[in-house]
């Protein structure tokens, strides 16, 4: 897929406020300090498209960027960022939810995960809300770039074996990095693919 556009279209707090869902829109999210603003940025080879800070939880509303006007790419606020307050994690919590829970033309959420580090608790909370949501998922692991070839390779290995002892399969899972721009062709390819078949099932 080739990103000719790439623009913002609006911010919001409350789901019934975003955009109308004629487009098919893909959702990302992670923890707080993952990458998620660079790896946006990467996908769509714009710099500056999704703000990024040296201040973890720096999203905290819906953020919808159109694509080749064609489909939306989803900035959801990061999680499990402990100086936020309790009273904000619960709006934060109960807005990505519903949001997650009543967007019909949501095709996939890719949940980003740090490739440097063991299964998180809050990472794997809430993929397993996820999966008994019977919500589709993907798995980006970011900040390969910080691995050998050959250590990030035994490092997803090990989170697919620690996982497979509670879900029956893993969800499509790509390796990716901001700096070098590993992955993009294939996550880009891979969201090509849906709205595919976003478009057969019409």
């Amino acid at each position: 897929m080739q990103i000719h556009s790439a623009k913002f279209v609006s911010s919001n707090s409350e789901v019934a406020k975003c955009p109308s869902g004629h487009l098919p829109e893909y959702a990302f999210i992670g923890r707080s300090n993952v990458g998620k603003s660079s790896l946006i940025n990467m996908l769509t080879a714009r710099k500056g498209l999704a703000k990024t800070s040296a201040t973890p939880g720096k999203t905290q509303v819906i953020n919808h960027f159109i694509i080749n006007d064609n489909w939306y790419l989803v900035d959801l606020p990061g999680y499990g960022y402990a100086k936020v307050s309790q009273a904000s994690r619960v709006r934060f919590s109960a807005m990505i939810e519903k949001y997650l829970q009543q967007r019909s033309n949501l095709v996939c959420t890719f949940v980003l995960i740090d490739i440097r580090h063991e299964p998180q608790t809050n990472d794997m909370d809430f993929m397993g809300w996820m999966l008994e949501q019977q919500l589709p998922f993907a798995m980006i692991f970011t900040k390969a770039d910080k691995l050998s070839k050959t250590a990030a390779a035994k490092a997803v290995a090990h989170y697919t074996e620690l996982t497979l002892q509670y879900w029956a399969e893993m969800p499509p899972l790509f390796i990716s990095s901001s700096e070098t721009g590993q992955g993009r062709e294939e996550i880009l390819s891979y969201i090509e693919s849906l709205n595919q078949l976003s478009k057969q099932n019409k």
